[in-house]
């Protein structure tokens, strides 16, 4: 059965009227959608009895179900299960600036990265929109807060799920609706050249960050298998036609694994490599996971990657650690549950 959750405002109208509904009507659902926020069709007490029968007969209205939360200063890890079984996670995190959310958008994940607990259980299908929108619903609903910035930084690779991504964001960005920001959506991607080609097209206004996590193809091919196939320097040429085009800022996130990619040479190396570039890299801590070797690299070092990129005027930052007393790593609390059956 189809989710109400799973249609743009356009598409919702295009929907109604091929069932002989007006578009208001459409807007009418949307706003009780997004708005109002009801859990039942019945609770829409401004449409027909034989409109919302048909709603009911011909789409759900859930179809994801919070079985596990996990909490810590800040942050709030969910995992959810979905209508076929499987399981996806979603990350609250606090700001000053505002509660952020951190979305899956795959069940599992093909990209292999050797450091992602998510990569190690490879991918079992694409999410619907409609199960993206539920994270962020589920959610709010949870904290009873608004939350205002979306990251699609979660379980899978959203570039590999292209079409139910951006039919995503639609939903959340309609101002008729939940009306999150166009400058408050990020999507992080490792590095799908021709993918992240269609989103320059689409002129969606969108963040993008990208996955690099090395400063050359020899040490990046080891721990990121795409790769093998889209060389630094097609990220490179690809992430200058995005700046040339659209005018914004890129983000290259850098997990910092150590005694891997963590030394002088390595940030050297990257400040070469970024040098020009309207970017800003934003350090990543690794939070380590009982199933995969990697060890979170020491403050220090940390530190003198940072001072070396800021010496030679990259603009950087060092995320903020969240969830040391959840499993914080992308896909462990999904890992974990799996691995105990």
């Amino acid at each position: 059965m189809n989710s109400i959750y799973d249609y743009p405002l356009e598409d919702l109208k295009e929907y109604f009227v091929s069932i002989g509904q007006t578009k208001y009507r459409a807007s009418q659902v949307f706003d009780w959608l997004y708005v109002k926020r009801i859990k039942k069709f019945e609770q829409m007490s401004n449409l027909k009895k034989e409109l919302l029968n048909f709603l009911s007969e011909n789409f759900s209205i859930e179809n994801i179900k919070l079985i596990q939360k996990q909490e810590d200063v800040d942050v709030k890890k969910y995992l959810f299960e979905l209508f076929d079984g499987n399981k996806i996670e979603a990350v609250l995190m606090k700001h000053n600036y505002g509660n952020s959310i951190c979305v899956s958008s795959q069940v599992g994940c093909n990209m292999g990265c050797t450091f992602c607990e998510s990569g190690r259980l490879k991918k079992v299908r694409n999410l619907y929109a409609f199960e993206l929108v539920l994270q962020l619903l589920k959610v709010e609903e949870d904290i009873n807060e608004r939350i205002s910035h979306i990251v699609l930084m979660g379980i899978g690779e959203p570039f590999d799920n292209y079409d139910n991504v951006m039919k995503f964001i639609k939903i959340i960005n309609d101002p008729k609706g939940i009306n999150i920001g166009i400058r408050h959506i990020t999507i992080s991607t490792c590095g799908i050249v021709p993918k992240i080609r269609r989103f320059i097209n689409e002129k969606a206004g969108v963040n993008l960050a990208i996955s690099l996590h090395a400063p050359n193809d020899d040490l990046r091919s080891k721990i990121m298998p795409i790769n093998k196939v889209y060389k630094i320097k097609d990220i490179i040429d690809v992430v200058k036609e995005y700046i040339n085009k659209t005018n914004r800022r890129v983000t290259f996130e850098y997990i910092l694994l150590k005694g891997i990619n963590d030394d002088k040479k390595c940030a050297n190396e990257l400040s070469n490599l970024l040098r020009g570039i309207n970017c800003y890299v934003n350090l990543i801590p690794y939070n380590e996971t009982s199933h995969i070797d990697y060890k979170t690299s020491q403050k220090v070092t940390i530190n003198e990657f940072y001072d070396i990129l800021k010496k030679n005027n990259i603009n950087v930052t060092i995320r903020r650690e969240f969830g040391s007393k959840v499993s914080a790593a992308c896909g462990q609390l999904r890992s974990e549950q799996i691995t105990r059956k």
